[in-house]
C-alpha cells in the first residue's frame, strides 16, 4: 500500500524523533517510493546486504498486516505479533513499521469508516503491544488512544468530556508538581530523577473496567515516577511526598517489603495534590526501575496479561530497548547512534506456522506437521492421516519453518499410532504432543497395550536375531516388575524397542568369556584376526587363523555371531540365524567356532530391500533420509514388481557404523509414507 505523501513526511519526523539513523530512513523511503528489487535489477546494482533485511523486513510485515486483514482479526494476536518479530531478521525494522502506522493513523479521517476500523484493529492487536513491550510510550499511548477513538468512538468521547481538563492542561499542571516536588527534595539534598505522565484516555478506560469504578474515583490520572540511588532514599522521598501533600491511606502499597509475585518492587502512593487534584506517586531505585523495564517484571507482562514469552524473544526485546535508549542518551549529548542489525546469537527458539484460516501455531523448534495437529486440538492430532504445507503434501515427520501454512488432513475416527511415540522415528518433537498421544493408549485395556507391545519389541528383535530372548533379565535396567509391565512400557512410549534389543545384546557380550581349547589345525601364515570392512573378528582361543564376514548374512558389529572353519579359507563369520550356517553345522558340527567383535574399524557394507508403493519423490525422500542419518549410499536401483501394479522395490547398498545405526536406518524407512517394509536382502 503507498502511502500519500504527508504520511511519509510525518513516518520519517517520528523516526528522527526515536534518533533512527541514516540507513533506517533511507529504507523507509524507498520502501513507500518504489520497487527496490525491480529497479535494482534492472540497472544491474546489488543492494548493500544491511539495506536489503531492512526492506525484506517491511515487505514481512506486510504480509502479516494482509494475514491479519483477511483471517486474523481478533484471534491471537500474540501469535501475531511472535509471528512479526520471528519473520523479521533486522529489528530496526520494527520502529520504520510502528512509525508508519502511527501517521497513518493520524491521517485516517480521510479513509472510509471500514478502512480506518481494519487499520485500528491492526494497531490495538499487534503495533500498540509492539510499542509497550519496547518501552516507546510516547508512541504507544497515541496509538492506543488513536484506535480507541476509532473503534469505540462513544466510549472516548465519554472520558474525554469526563475530565476536568483537556491533556494539554493535565500535562501543564503535571509538569507544575514536578517543579514544586523537585525544589523540595533538592532542598534535603536528594539527587532524584522525576518523570511525570497524564493518563492517556484508553488506559483510563482499561482500569474502569477492570476495577469496575466511575472515573472520578481513579486517582491516577495524574502521576508521578522518582527515581534514586538506593531503598533508603525512596523512604525518605516518601515521607517528603506525604508531607507536601496529603495522603490517600486505601492507595498507599509497599512493594518493595513486598514485592509482586513477578518480582516489580517500588513504592505507590496517591495523594491530594494542587488545587484538590489526585495525583499518583511511584517511587523506585534506578536499578528496580531497569528491572521493572527489561527483567522479569517488565511493565507489559503483568498489564497484558499475557503468558511469558519465550527466552529467545525476550532477548530480542531486550536488545530493541537497549537501542532504542542508547540512542536517545546518545542525542542528548549531541552525537550519532545508529543503530546497529541484529546480533547473530539472537535466535528465535520457535517455529510460528499458519493454520488455513490463517491462525498463528507457536511450535518448538523441529516442530513437526504432526505437533502441529497435536497443538491445534488434540482430536485433530489423533484423526490426523496426513499434511499439506503451502498446498504441496509432506510426511508427517516434516519439520516446519516459520510463515509455512499447513492443512491437516484428518479421518472420521482417532486412530494415532504407536510408532508416533518411538523418538527416533521423528514424527513428534513436543513432549506435551507425546504426552498426548501416550494418554490415548494409556485409557486402552491392558490386554491390547500387551499386544501392541509385543508386536513392536517383536518388530525390533527379529532384526536383531534375539526374537526369543529371554527378556528377564533386563527388567531391573528398565523397572519393569515383570515381562508384561515392560511390554505395556513399550506400548505406551516409555520405553523404546531399541533400547531392549540393546541391552539383550550388551547381556549376551558379557557372557562370552573366553574358554581355552585346543586350536585345530590350520594353514600356515593365517593372520590372527581378519579385519573386514565392518570391524575385527577375534576366533575365541585360537591364535593365526584367518576370520572373514560371510556374504550370505552380512553380519555387522554389535550383532551376535558364530564362526564356521572352512576348508581352505580360514573362519566364515555368520549370523546365528543364517540358514547356510545352520546347513553347514548340520553336517559337520565340530567345524563352528566361537567368535566375537574386536574393536571397531570404518563401516560394513549391507544391502537391504525396500518394498513400496510407487509414487512422485520416493526415491528422493529415501536418499534424503539416510543423508540425514550420516549413511553412506553404494548403490541403488528400483524396479516395478511383477503382478502388483504401482508397486516398486528398491534394492539399496549401504555402508553403516554398527547394527544399532542400521536398526534406526530400516526403522526411519518403514516410517516413510508408501514404504510396506524395510528389511536386509
Amino acid at each position: 500500500m503507498r502511502d500519500r505523501p504527508e504520511v511519509l513526511v510525518d513516518t520519517l519526523a517520528i523516526l528522527s524523533t526515536l534518533n533512527a539513523d541514516a540507513e533506517v530512513l533511507a529504507a523507509t523511503l524507498l520502501d513507500a517510493l518504489m520497487d527496490v528489487g525491480r529497479h535494482a535489477q534492472e540497472a544491474g546494482v546489488a543492494v548493500p546486504e544491511r539495506l536489503q533485511a531492512l526492506l525484506e523486513g517491511q515487505r514481512a510485515a506486510s504480509r502479516v498486516w494482509a494475514l491479519h486483514r483477511s483471517h486474523g482479526s481478533g484471534r491471537n494476536p500474540e501469535g501475531m505479533r511472535r509471528l512479526l518479530l520471528a519473520l523479521v531478521r533486522d529489528l530496526r525494522v520494527v520502529p520504520i513499521v510502528l512509525a508508519r502506522q502511527l501517521s497513518r493513523l493520524r491521517a485516517a479521517w480521510r479513509l472510509p469508516v471500514g478502512e480506518q476500523q481494519a487499520l485500528a484493529r491492526l494497531t490495538r492487536d499487534i503495533h500498540a503491544p509492539l510499542a509497550n513491550r519496547l518501552g516507546i510510550g510516547q508512541l504507544k499511548w497515541e496509538l492506543e488512544d488513536l484506535a480507541f477513538r476509532i473503534l469505540q468512538p462513544a466510549d472516548y468521547l465519554h472520558i474525554a468530556r469526563s475530565l476536568d481538563d483537556n491533556r494539554t492542561g493535565r500535562e501543564r499542571y503535571i509538569e507544575r508538581v514536578k517543579a514544586r516536588l523537585r525544589d523540595a527534595l533538592a532542598a534535603q539534598g536528594i539527587d532524584a530523577d522525576i518523570a511525570g505522565r497524564p493518563k492517556h484516555i484508553y488506559s483510563i478506560w482499561k482500569k474502569m473496567r477492570r476495577k469496575a469504578l466511575p472515573i472520578e474515583e481513579l486517582y491516577d490520572l495524574r502521576a508521578l515516577r522518582v527515581l534514586v540511588d538506593d531503598v533508603a532514599a525512596c523512604y525518605a522521598v516518601l515521607g517528603l511526598v506525604h508531607a507536601l501533600w496529603v495522603p490517600i491511606p486505601s492507595e498507599f502499597d509497599d512493594y518493595i517489603a513486598r514485592p509482586k509475585p513477578n518480582g516489580y518492587r517500588s513504592l505507590h502512593t496517591a495523594v491530594i495534590g494542587p488545587e484538590g487534584k489526585t495525583v499518583e506517586v511511584q517511587i523506585r531505585t534506578r536499578e528496580m526501575h531497569a528491572q521493572s523495564e527489561l527483567g522479569v517484571a517488565a511493565h507489559w507482562r503483568y498489564k497484558e496479561g499475557g503468558s511469558a514469552a519465550s527466552a529467545a524473544m525476550d532477548k530480542r526485546i531486550a536488545w530493541m530497548r537497549g537501542l532504542l535508549e542508547q540512542a536517545a542518551e546518545a542525542a542528548r549529548e549531541g552525537e550519532a547512534a545508529p543503530l546497529q542489525g541484529v546480533d547473530s546469537d539472537l535466535v528465535e527458539d520457535r517455529v510460528y506456522a499458519l493454520t488455513p484460516k490463517g491462525e498463528v501455531i507457536d511450535l518448538p523448534q523441529g516442530g513437526t506437521v504432526l505437533d502441529f495437529a497435536y497443538q491445534v486440538h488434540t482430536m485433530v492430532g489423533h484423526r490426523c492421516r496426513g499434511a499439506k504445507v503451502d498446498g504441496r503434501i509432506v510426511p508427517l515427520t516434516y519439520a516446519l519453518h516459520t510463515g509455512e501454512r499447513v492443512e491437516i488432513l484428518t479421518g472420521k475416527a482417532p486412530d494415532p499410532s504407536r510408532d508416533w511415540l518411538v523418538a527416533s522415528n521423528g514424527f513428534l518433537a513436543s513432549s506435551r504432543s507425546r504426552e498426548k498421544v501416550r494418554s490415548w493408549f494409556n485409557k486402552l485395556d491392558r490386554a491390547r497395550n500387551l499386544q501392541a507391545g509385543r508386536e513392536l519389541l517383536d518388530h525390533d528383535l527379529r532384526r536383531m536375531g534375539l526374537l526369543h530372548a529371554d527378556l528377564t533379565p533386563v527388567l531391573a535396567r528398565f523397572n519393569a516388575p515383570s515381562v508384561d509391565d515392560l511390554l505395556v512400557a513399550i506400548a505406551l512410549g516409555d520405553v523404546g524397542p531399541g533400547a531392549v534389543g540393546r541391552a539383550l545384546l550388551e547381556l549376551e557380550r558379557a557372557a562370552q568369556t573366553p574358554e581355552p581349547s585346543p586350536a585345530p589345525a590350520a594353514p600356515a601364515g593365517l593372520d590372527a584376526a581378519s579385519r573386514s570392512s565392518g570391524g575385527t573378528v577375534t576366533v575365541q582361543g585360537v591364535d593365526n587363523l584367518l576370520a572373514q564376514v560371510a556374504r550370505c548374512c552380512q553380519p555387522l558389529p554389535g550383532e551376535p555371531i558364530v564362526g564356521y572353519l572352512t576348508r581352505s579359507r580360514g573362519v566364515s563369520v555368520h549370523r546365528p540365524d543364517c540358514a547356510a550356517f545352520n546347513r553347514l553345522v548340520a553336517k559337520e558340527p565340530a567345524r563352528a567356532l566361537p567368535v566375537d567383535w574386536g574393536a571397531r574399524q570404518g563401516g560394513q557394507a549391507v544391502a537391504l530391500r525396500i518394498d513400496a508403493i510407487d509414487r512422485k519423490a520416493l526415491l528422493k525422500d529415501i536418499t534424503t533420509l539416510v543423508a540425514q542419518l550420516g549413511v553412506h549410499v553404494l548403490s541403488l536401483h528400483s524396479e516395478q514388481q511383477r503382478g502388483g501394479y504401482g508397486r516398486v522395490r528398491v534394492a539399496l547398498h549401504v555402508r553403516v557404523a554398527d547394527f544399532g545405526q542400521l536398526a534406526l536406518l530400516l526403522a526411519r524407512l518403514e516410517s516413510l509414507p508408501g514404504v510396506r517394509s524395510a528389511r536386509r536382502d
